[in-house]
């Protein structure tokens, strides 16, 4: 580690590491949602990220519920566990938002949506879109599986962390 003392290292194009902006934009992170911020000027390029431990937590607390909404209510069990955390264990691998953004479930308003509960997918598979600062971020399928349950709505605002789909193999 550099003695916090000595100067910025210098850069090929000369550019000095500017310690005040990355404390500004450490300031930006710890005042706001948001879970990393770049800043490029040049051939410099500043990154600051964090990572956010509370989000799956609060997923847990969620994600029953959503499935309970979503869910007719013949397809409810006659008894469910009280603990949530076991009810996603029993149901399947989770695939997590890598981001904090909106997630759309098709790739527009008139297309159908990528998955539906019961379908085959493939490693790589699309399952949805996270849209972050303008950007559509395709969630791919970590491995081949079932979907068991999609646990986001369409246009739903998600933090990184949370649980989007449910996959068994």
């Amino acid at each position: 580690m550099a003695d916090p003392k000595t100067p910025a290292p210098r850069l090929k194009n000369d550019a000095e590491i500017d310690t005040s902006l990355v404390r500004q934009l450490a300031d930006i992170l710890n005042d706001t949602s948001l879970t990393e911020i770049e800043v490029e000027r040049g051939e410099l390029r500043i990154r600051v990220a964090r990572e956010i431990t509370a989000a799956p937590v609060m997923q847990y607390a969620a994600g029953p519920m959503a499935h309970a909404a979503a869910a007719p209510a013949a397809q409810a069990p006659a008894s469910m566990p009280s603990d949530p955390a076991t009810i996603v264990a029993k149901q399947g691998e989770e695939v997590k938002s890598p981001m904090v953004g909106t997630v759309y479930l098709q790739a527009s308003p008139e297309a159908p949506p990528f998955i539906s509960v019961g379908d085959k997918v493939k490693k790589g598979q699309t399952l949805l879109i996270v849209e972050a600062m303008k950007t559509m971020n395709p969630i791919q399928a970590p491995r081949d599986g079932v979907v068991v349950e999609v646990l986001v709505g369409d246009a739903q605002p998600v933090e990184f962390g949370e649980a989007l789909v449910l996959l068994e193999a």
